[in-house]
Order: structure tokens, then C-alpha cells, then sequence
């Protein structure tokens, strides 16, 4: 792609979710990349929410233009903190939480409806959480080949406990458009928990089928909403 082409479209911002890291995003980075976006993918230690912020905040800092900042299941609640940053143009949640002012992943999943599946976390280590590596695929990773999903069960990235109760303190989605792809198989985040907090944020929704992992069993679907935001926000 020329650099034209690649200065007419906004920079894209990818932040992963807890228990993974941002290597999960790669079929969605090849897909915007052979569209001409610029794209950029957080490694975030989700250690705490306020390291996370930092983290994107550093590499929305560096891209060159506007920004559409996009997050996965956790990432939902740093790019709702880190997306006041007046680069960003446009927030896009992947089957991620949107929390509001004041709240937090743990404040979110702490009274599940009857009936809604619960994620197989482990009791914390030293400050950190796991998924039960026996149940991480069924949970987490329904829809990827069977290879990949024991791999992500075996290379999770310990999830601090201070980034679950790191609370928001202005909701990037009051003052920006949001666009939120709800996954309709999701065994993490309920379904009716993501469109709750879509309809919320006011997000221009769409859905597909797919677990919690949609952004690597779904790529196509999960860049087609990215594009949509970016092509939005170019008009």
C-alpha cells in the first residue's frame, strides 16, 4: 500500500483482554493491514488498570492521525479509560466490557443472572488469576481449532486482581461513537450482559456467532466492524 492511501485512513489501536496476550490478534492485524490501514497491537501486562491505561495511551501517542481504538473482553474497560485521549476518534468493543463512571470488570460479574455460565477462574495466586486450563477452551475458546485453544490455555498471561477492580473514572463513550460486536456463543461474557452494555453506551451493534475468542476464530467479522468504524468516521 502506498503512504496515500495509508494517510487518508485512521490509524488502527488493537488492545487484548486478560488471560492472553496481543499475538491473538494477528488475523485481524493481516486483514487491516491488506486494507492500507496503519495498525498498531497493545501489549498490555494487565497488571492493573492504570498500567494498562499507560500502556495504550503510549502507543495511541505515537500514531500519526486519528485513531480508532478497539478492545477485546477486558480491553473494553482500558480503551473506556485510555480513550479520552484526543487522538481517538471512535471506540470499537469486541465482546468486551463497556463500563460506565465509577465501575469495573469485578463490579460487572459480580451477580450473574441465573443460569448464565461461569467462567472457570481459578482462586488468585499471589495476586493474579487463571483460567482452569482443563475448561479454558469449552469457556473461552469454543470455536478455535482444538490446537490452538490448548495453546492459549498454556501460554495465559497472569490477570492481575487490580486490573479487574480498576474503576472508570470519565467513560470515553459518552463523548465518542462506539461500534460493539456482540459474540452470541460467548461462555465468558453473557450475551445479554455485552448488549446491555452496548445499548448503553449507545454503540452501533453487530452480531455473530462466535466464543469469547471471536477476534481469532472470526477475524473477518471482527475487521468488517473495524472497517465500518474507520470508513464512519472518514465520511
Amino acid at each position: 500500500m502506498n503512504n496515500n492511501t495509508n494517510a487518508a485512513l485512521p490509524a488502527i489501536v488493537l488492545v487484548h483482554g486478560g488471560f492472553v496476550d496481543g499475538s491473538g490478534w494477528e488475523d485481524v492485524f493481516q486483514i487491516l493491514k491488506k486494507d492500507g490501514y496503519p495498525v498498531s497491537i497493545v501489549q498490555n501486562p494487565t497488571t492493573s488498570l492504570a498500567d494498562d491505561v499507560a500502556v495504550t495511551k503510549r502507543v495511541i501517542a505515537e500514531q500519526k492521525g486519528p485513531v480508532i481504538l478497539v478492545g477485546h473482553s477486558y480491553g473494553g474497560a482500558v480503551i473506556t479509560e485510555a480513550g479520552t485521549h484526543p487522538n481517538v476518534s471512535g471506540l470499537v468493543y469486541i465482546t468486551a466490557f463497556a463500563p460506565d463512571q465509577g465501575e469495573s470488570v469485578a463490579s460487572l460479574i459480580k451477580d450473574p443472572p441465573a443460569g448464565a455460565p461461569v467462567p472457570p477462574i481459578l482462586p488468585p495466586t499471589d495476586g493474579f488469576l487463571a483460567l482452569d486450563k482443563a475448561k479454558f477452551a469449552a469457556s473461552f475458546a469454543a470455536d478455535v481449532s482444538p490446537e490452538k485453544a490448548e495453546f492459549m490455555a498454556n501460554s495465559q498471561v497472569p490477570w492481575g486482581v487490580a486490573a479487574l477492580t480498576g474503576a472508570i473514572s470519565e467513560p470515553a463513550w459518552k463523548g465518542k461513537p462506539s461500534w460493539y460486536l456482540v459474540a452470541t456463543d460467548d461462555r465468558m461474557i453473557p450475551p445479554p450482559a455485552q448488549r446491555m452494555m452496548a445499548k448503553r453506551a449507545n454503540a452501533t451493534i453487530a452480531e455473530a456467532r462466535g466464543s469469547h475468542a471471536i477476534y481469532v476464530s472470526q477475524p473477518k467479522a471482527v475487521a468488517e466492524l473495524i472497517e465500518k468504524a474507520a470508513m464512519s468516521l472518514k465520511q
